[in-house]
Order: C-alpha cells, then structure tokens, then sequence
C-alpha cells in the first residue's frame, strides 16, 4: 500500500481591510453633501405631493360649484330643509 501524504493546512491569511469600504472612503463633506441632498429630494417629494393635494382640493371645489341644477337634485334630491 501507498502511504497517504498527509495534507497540511493550508494558512490563508486574513487581512482585515478596514478603511477600504466605500463608507470609509467618502470623506466626511463628502458625505455631508450626500445627506444634504438627499433632504433636498425628500422635502422637493413632500412639497410636490401637497401641491397636488391641494389642486385635487380645488378641482373638487370647482366642480361642486359648477354644478348645474340638474345634478344639484339628483345628488341630495328632496332631502334638502325645505322653507
């Protein structure tokens, strides 16, 4: 029988490479600018989406005065207080 050569161990060597994420690398102005910018877009979303609330507000209003008679008593009919 062949003996068996006996494996050793192979070391691998680990380098902790700290500093070299992408996080570490964005110096800190950087970065600062990043989180500006990202409140820039956040507030610019929130603003376009009040806007747009408030035309839909208006629109409704319009329509409700706009309406003609016609539609007036097909939508509350006789439930209206009379005189």
């Amino acid at each position: 029988m062949a003996k068996k050569k006996q494996r050793q161990p192979v070391k691998q060597v680990e380098k902790k490479d700290e500093g070299n994420g992408l996080f570490d690398q964005l110096s800190s102005d950087v970065l600062a600018k990043l989180k500006e910018t990202k409140k820039q877009l956040v507030a610019a979303e929130q603003e376009k989406e009040e806007e747009k609330q408030a035309q839909l507000a208006f629109e409704k209003k319009q329509k409700e005065k706009n309406k003609s008679f016609e539609e007036l008593l097909q939508e509350y009919g006789d439930s209206g207080s009379k005189f």
